[in-house]
């Protein structure tokens, strides 16, 4: 039932959602590019491939920090495998622990990470753990980097996978101090943030030079709502670059986005963090994860709760007030058969902020604290629950069956005033004389997602040739309903000095109340063929029927129906000069359905979907026993018939324009030293309009919300005394809102924003075994820049802000 409507003063919240205690983001997580120096007292040439843990099952571990005997039980438990050690003076030592997706080898490498410690199997189900002093070092045979992607699509690990791929483990949010997705994925090149549509809100993204509002998934599976996300049950951010309708269905044009959830584990912690900050910031967190072995072998419970709210710096009248919870029931851990159930709750009842207006070809001249809107009035409140069920299932050793069942509800009630210079405004217009009109956007809308997929991975051999396989099936049903008002009679308010107080008022008329439902079926088969040491193919077709029924009520009435039917294919050939290194060429396909984000009309319904073809070129490679790991990709991403408007008739839209990026991208993520961790990415875009019949003058245009180039770091040092700092930076060029109208009509010059540096810093130092102090400061020279663009509006960058907290974990 939708949750009853309420008028709320800002600041308030109600008391039974304002303050639970909640769960830290896990402090040591093991996924990602720590460095791990593995050696054996034998050559691992004489141990058989069937003898290591090597292969399949890949399983998620969840083993926090402790000490080696604990963390060693809770591996055995979950493996199978006998795990001996040589003097029992190591059980004692301290264990980063492990935290991810990994086969049984993999994980072990994790939990001796830094400890001084190797192992050596003596069998196939018995490992013995020695001092390093004591092996021979050797050539590390397997990248231990393995894809932590939740998606059981992806079965190799990442340096073996020909597609660029990069991971924002939780550990890197920590150090962060990351509250939102948004945060998390400034890490990652080739990204680009936009501000919500007029229909829909919530996290908007550009992957690669094309938007990926509908590419974002939970555990592999889509998350359709419009809301703006908390990483608080989130263990890992995957981002997958490149198209992926093979793997993931409609849509990927440039990428798709992983939320990898926090799952149970058979080990007992509590970890938590209160956080305090400048512009009345208060955020908590609880992570709680309990063994229940009174329901059977491995039963564990995990909860995760959150607590945030505040203002945004610099723009003192936006607000965010979120609640979350997140619990799951895991029965089965170590056990052929694994069970999972959990559901995810995130309510927010934000003041929301449009930003400012465009004043001709660049951002009005306003202060940063210029806020348009209403303080009494204006109101985001998203509501959003997902109930996921899975089992898995090894078959033997070879195949693993899993299936994934979700439904989810996502309802929406918003109304949010966006600025814009009135028509009349002149280049002599004086700044004080402008009157800005309030244009109130807004909806009431309920989403559901019902959706089942069933996967297979499996490991065969035909001949010489092993074959890594990849198949499964797919169903869903989605739906979408909202409405929404025109308002008229909005009072203005002056460019320079807007008044936020003013009494709201207007006339609203229902104007849109639309129906949408879509039925959507596919099966897919990917196959990575294994022939030899040096050389893998790849090979993959997927088939997806996409039916979509949507009706308007209000008049004038309408109602269409359309039925997609697209294949889209991959491949993919990988060469393995050493086994530290490969050197991929990928193709793919995608396509983008009239009806991708469950809405049509007469201008798109009787039009076939875009379709979009990659091309990359990459090489990745880990050095010094992983101490050091490089990425670099060459890519080319067109996308054919590009859908555009009929100048001569706003009804119809016609496929007529191709588009096109051109780009490379490069990462590379370091231990310097024992002491000092560094990671970074880069990426240069060329994103152009290729052809337009009906817009001739945008031929040549950069694409919209493509910056040329994208740059982050991320450094950290741990010092003497229990302290670590860390600094980091983002930067993104100049960029543009609009692919068919890039210029201003009355200046003639490109409509754009100028680019931006943002410099953040972290200290953090140990106070007891149990409890770490961290500060974050965000913004340091606190820079007035441009962060989310839209073609009517423009979302600034938030002003310095300072977070600080405890984090504590027993």
């Amino acid at each position: 039932m939708r949750p009853k409507k309420r008028k709320t003063e800002t600041g308030s919240w109600p008391v039974t959602h304002r303050w639970v205690a909640i769960g830290t983001l896990v402090a040591y997580s093991a996924v990602g590019t720590r460095t791990i120096a593995l050696a054996q007292t034998q050559s691992r040439d004489k141990i058989s491939n069937s003898q290591t843990q090597g292969s399949l099952p890949v399983r998620r571990f969840e083993i926090p920090p402790a000490a080696l005997d604990a963390v060693l039980a809770t591996f055995s438990q979950l493996t199978g495998l006998t795990v001996a050690v040589t003097q029992e003076g190591m059980r004692g030592i301290s264990s980063p622990g492990v935290s991810g997706l990994f086969t049984g080898e993999q994980a072990l490498q994790k939990i001796l990470a830094d400890t001084g410690l190797t192992y050596r199997f003596t069998s196939k189900s018995e490992v013995t753990i020695e001092l390093k002093s004591v092996a021979t070092q050797i050539e590390v045979t397997t990248s231990i980097d393995a894809l932590a992607a939740s998606s059981p699509k992806y079965s190799e690990t990442q340096l073996d996978t020909p597609q660029t791929i990069t991971a924002v483990p939780q550990q890197i949010m920590q150090e962060q101090g990351v509250t939102t997705l948004r945060d998390a994925l400034r890490n990652v090149a080739g990204i680009s943030l936009a501000a919500g549509e007029g229909g829909a809100q919530g996290d908007n993204l550009t992957i690669r030079g094309f938007a990926a509002r509908n590419d974002l998934f939970i555990d592999g599976m889509r998350d359709f709502g419009s809301y703006y996300r908390d990483p608080f049950n989130t263990q890992e951010v995957e981002v997958l670059q490149g198209p992926s309708s093979v793997s993931f269905g409609r849509g990927s044009t440039g990428g798709v986005v992983n939320q990898s959830s926090k799952t149970p584990g058979l080990s007992r912690f509590i970890w938590g963090d209160v956080d305090f900050g400048s512009d009345l910031t208060r955020r908590l967190t609880l992570d709680l994860n309990l063994p229940l072995p009174r329901l059977g072998k491995g039963a564990a419970f995990r909860l995760n709760l959150m607590g945030d709210e505040g203002n945004v710096a610099g723009r003192d009248i936006a607000e965010n007030r979120r609640f979350g919870m997140a619990p799951s029931l895991a029965v089965g851990l170590g056990t052929s058969t694994r069970w999972i159930f959990n559901y995810f709750h995130q309510n927010a009842d934000d003041h929301p902020d449009y930003g400012i207006p465009w004043l001709f070809n660049g951002p009005a001249p306003v202060t940063r604290t210029n806020y348009y809107g209403f303080k009494n009035g204006n109101y985001l409140r998203t509501y959003d629950d997902i109930g996921t069920a899975k089992v898995e299932h090894d078959v033997n050793k070879r195949i693993t069956l899993r299936d994934q069942v979700r439904y989810a509800n996502y309802v929406r009630d918003a109304l949010i005033t966006e600025a814009q210079i009135p028509a009349g405004v002149t280049l002599t217009t004086p700044l004080s004389a402008i009157q800005v009109t309030r244009h109130e956007i807004g909806v009431d809308s309920v989403e559901t997602y019902l959706d089942e997929q069933l996967d297979m991975t499996a490991r065969v051999e035909t001949g010489k040739i092993r074959h890594d396989i990849v198949a499964g099936v797919e169903a869903g049903r989605e739906t979408s309903d909202p409405k929404r008002p025109t308002w008229t009679n909005v009072p203005s308010t002056s460019l320079l000095n807007p008044n936020p107080s003013d009494a709201f008022g207007g006339t609203s008329t229902i104007t849109s109340n639309v129906q949408t439902t879509a039925i959507s079926v596919a099966a897919y088969v990917l196959d990575t063929m294994k022939l030899g040491k040096h050389w893998d193919l790849t090979g993959g077709v997927r088939w997806d029927r996409f039916d979509t029924d949507y009706s308007q009520s209000v008049a004038p009435a309408a109602a269409f129906h359309r039925v997609d039917q697209m294949p889209s294919w991959r491949a993919a050939v990988v060469y393995k000069p050493v086994s530290n290194g490969s050197i991929y060429f990928d193709a793919g396909t995608s396509f983008n359905p009239s009806a991708e984000s469950l809405s049509l009309s007469a201008s798109t319904a009787s039009l076939p979907p875009e379709k979009n073809r990659t091309y990359e070129f990459g090489t990745k490679w880990d050095f010094s026993q992983n101490r050091l790991s490089l990425r670099a990709a060459a890519f080319r991403t067109t996308k054919l018939d590009a859908r555009e408007p009929d100048p001569n008739n706003s009804l119809l839209n016609v496929l007529a324009g191709t588009q096109r990026v051109d780009g490379i991208q490069v990462e590379a993520r370091a231990r310097l030293t024992s002491r000092w961790d560094l990671m970074g990415s880069y990426a240069n875009l060329d994103g152009k309009v290729v052809s337009s019949n009906f817009y001739p003058a945008s031929i040549g245009a950069s694409l919209a919300n493509v910056p040329r180039n994208t740059f982050n770091f991320w450094s950290t040092q741990r010092l003497p005394w229990r302290v670590e700092t860390g600094f980091g930076g983002n930067y993104l060029s100049s960029r543009t809102p609009s692919s068919t109208a890039p210029f201003d009509p009355v200046t003639g010059l490109v409509k754009q924003v100028p680019g931006y540096w943002v410099f953040n810093a972290m200290a953090k130092r140990r106070l007891t075994e149990h409890v770490d102090l961290q500060v974050n400061v965000n913004n340091l020279a606190n820079r007035y820049y441009y962060d989310e663009l839209h073609p009517a509006h423009i979302v600034l960058g938030p002003g310095r802000s300072v977070l600080a907290g405890l984090k504590f974990r027993f």
